[in-house]
């Protein structure tokens, strides 16, 4: 069963890391596992996500989503939507910045070097909106009580993180952009691209998360009618498991999932900045994440159960936080990959540990293992 589901994703992974060893040796193997460690660990609340919608559709919709919708995520998220952000924020083509990647590896990295502050910026914005909605939210679930529950009560009040976010990127705008770091060592004051690129970062989560609730509803709207449509061939005497969500709610449900797959892309390639400016090593880490989010979505579909590590959505979420801070940090100071991703997997690898530690207090009778959790059902969150 393992070995079926996951075999694609395994090939892909010794095929990406060889490559990646091949071409530029042991540095790009240590940074393309860890983007590959960091997408999964990201994503990993989005193939729950999936699995529970996923699951509703017939057989036709899922295969669709299994191989149109991987197409999209991998080749269009992962691997185009990098360059596009290199090539806005550098005002440069996107052929042209493969082009110049491929034969000008220097004007490259001067390039993404210049363009580091508008794109530390958006991403920036967007990975702490993502952050602070989660860490300001009730959750029934908490990992570090003592933070989480003062931070939740605080989450009562109206726009309270668009609020935080705004008065990060005035500061950082006033701190860290009237110095950013410029190729060559040298500084620029980038206070006005830090501004606008970090509302255009604050403006593209408002609109991915608008977009993720308007399929959502429509999905319940769709589901009614389908609802009520079987509750009528029951009185007509009619097969009820005829009418099942493959027309319109079906069509909405692979929209919602695949606006979801974007907003949640959105997470792993922003915070790949944050490790590296390296657009081929970008691609194949986040390439290789994308196949096992995949593999798990069909995984979860397949056993009909979903994830007992309550806290890894919690790990995520601050790795999140973290490579949020990172990168406005890096409108000026220089930090190296490695550090920055291994800051993402220790948070998230603490997680994982911490639910294995309560499922085994819980097992044993021995109460939440200490860990302040409520109860023992996990709580899912779409991320956006």
């Amino acid at each position: 069963m393992v070995l079926k589901t996951f075999g694609w994703s395994f090939g892909v992974t010794a095929l990406g890391l060889a490559a990646a060893a091949y071409f530029w040796g042991w540095e790009g193997f240590a940074v393309v596992a860890i983007l590959s460690v960091l997408e999964i660990s990201l994503s990993f609340d989005n193939a729950v996500v999936n699995a529970g919608v996923l699951k509703k559709m017939n057989a036709f919709w899922q295969k669709i989503f299994l191989t149109i919708g991987i197409l999209i995520a991998v080749f269009g998220m992962r691997l185009v939507f990098p360059v596009v952000i290199v090539a806005i924020s550098a005002k440069v083509g996107p052929i042209e910045a493969v082009q110049v990647a491929l034969d000008n590896p220097d004007r490259y990295e001067q390039l993404v070097t210049d363009a580091h502050p508008a794109i530390a910026a958006f991403g920036g914005m967007f990975l702490l909106m993502i952050f602070l909605n989660f860490i300001l939210e009730e959750r029934e679930h908490k990992w570090i009580p003592w933070i989480e529950r003062p931070l939740a009560r605080l989450g009562r009040v109206d726009m309270l993180p668009v609020l935080i976010a705004l008065v990060v990127l005035l500061v950082t705008a006033m701190t860290f952009a009237t110095h950013a770091h410029q190729f060559g060592g040298e500084h620029a004051d980038k206070s006005g691209t830090v501004m606008l690129s970090g509302i255009a970062g604050l403006i593209t989560y408002l609109l991915v998360g608008g977009l993720s609730g308007h399929f959502e509803d429509k999905i319940e709207e769709e589901e009614e009618r389908e609802e009520e449509a079987e509750e009528a061939a029951r009185r007509a005497g009619k097969d009820p498991s005829v009418v099942g969500l493959a027309g319109k709610a079906a069509f909405f449900m692979f929209l919602y999932l695949e606006v979801l797959d974007a907003s949640f892309s959105f997470d792993g390639v922003i915070g790949a900045f944050a490790i590296t400016n390296h657009i081929f090593w970008m691609a194949l880490g986040l390439g290789i994440g994308a196949m096992y989010v995949r593999s798990l979505t069909v995984y979860l579909v397949r056993q009909g159960t979903l994830d007992d590590y309550v806290y890894l959505e919690h790990g995520a979420h601050y790795a999140i936080g973290a490579l949020a801070a990172i990168l406005l940090i890096t409108i000026q100071y220089q930090i190296h990959e490695v550090i920055t991703g291994l800051i993402g997997v220790a948070l998230i690898a603490a997680s994982f540990w911490a639910s294995v530690r309560r499922n085994r207090a819980l097992e044993s009778g021995g109460g939440d293992g200490g860990e302040g959790d409520t109860a023992a059902k996990p709580e899912v969150s779409s991320g956006v």
